[in-house]
């Protein structure tokens, strides 16, 4: 018979035992020893142990080992261990990454606004961040271009309590868009954009299917190119439902507008 040796650990020195949380598809967890970051793609089993692998906004994936107290979920540090089968299918997280809130109401409007350049940039605004913007209380609404954007902001009258974020296309040192921002950027105005020629490009080629989003000669209309180029109908309107419908969450989405919506929901939702 095995003798029982007691703990004599005092309690102060006992380490106090953390949350055991399922590994489930698209839980973001940070590893405790290396900070990486990611979402959670799969839980395998191998000769060393069950592993975990992680998958960041870039789309790195690295595989770390599911050991006592190697990870943080919001903050705290808890133990991933495998799910079990049959477990809950509502997702950890939403499109963006961030924690979903079931049953969550949408937040009164805030009287700051996100104004993007056109309709296909509010639709993929929507279908990654709708749910982050409803909890928050953001409203984005979209113009028909920029090119009267200081009249447009002179209109909406930003002050500290209702502040304007503003994502534009190609905004790059130079263009048209880059002096039309430089004008209206200020306390409570900020201007941020991407280095596409238009928002189509911000989706990943891989994730709708082809090698890479084609170069079209200047002069042409560039969507209309793309298509031609693409071997699809000349039909902009049908392509880009075809785009739209290949995003399901961040990861279809290039790290070049990831970061820039982020910043703007974080300007305008900033309390001052």
């Amino acid at each position: 018979m095995r003798s029982y040796s007691p703990d004599l650990t005092p309690p102060w020195k006992r380490s106090k035992p953390v949350p055991e949380v399922p590994a489930e598809p698209d839980l973001v967890v940070e590893e405790v020893s290396t900070g990486f970051c990611g979402a959670v793609i799969r839980c395998e089993k191998t000769a060393e142990g069950p592993t975990v692998t992680l998958e960041d906004r870039f789309g790195k994936h690295r595989v770390f080992p599911l050991v006592e107290r190697g990870f943080v979920l919001e903050g705290r540090v808890v133990t991933l261990v495998r799910p079990t089968v049959g477990g809950p299918a509502r997702p950890a997280r939403t499109a963006s990454g961030s924690v979903a809130v079931p049953g969550a109401r949408a937040r009164v409007a805030r009287a700051g606004r996100i104004y993007v350049e056109g309709r296909h940039d509010a639709e993929l605004v929507e279908r990654v961040w709708g749910d982050d913007l409803r909890i928050e209380g953001v409203v984005v609404e979209y113009l028909e271009g920029i090119d009267d954007l200081p009249a447009i902001v002179a209109e909406f009258g930003p002050m500290p309590d209702a502040r304007l974020g503003v994502l534009v296309d190609h905004l790059v040192p130079g263009s048209k868009e880059f002096r039309l921002a430089e004008q209206v950027t200020g306390e409570n105005v900020l201007v941020v954009g991407h280095p596409y020629i238009d928002v189509w490009e911000a989706v990943k080629p891989s994730s709708v299917g082809i090698p890479s989003w084609p170069t079209v000669p200047r002069g042409q209309d560039w969507k209309t190119g793309v298509c031609r180029s693409l071997g699809w109908p000349e039909n902009t309107g049908a392509a880009w439902q075809r785009i739209l419908s290949s995003v399901h969450s961040f990861r279809d989405l290039e790290p070049a507008l990831l970061g820039r919506v982020e910043e703007l929901i974080d300007f305008v939702t900033d309390p001052v």
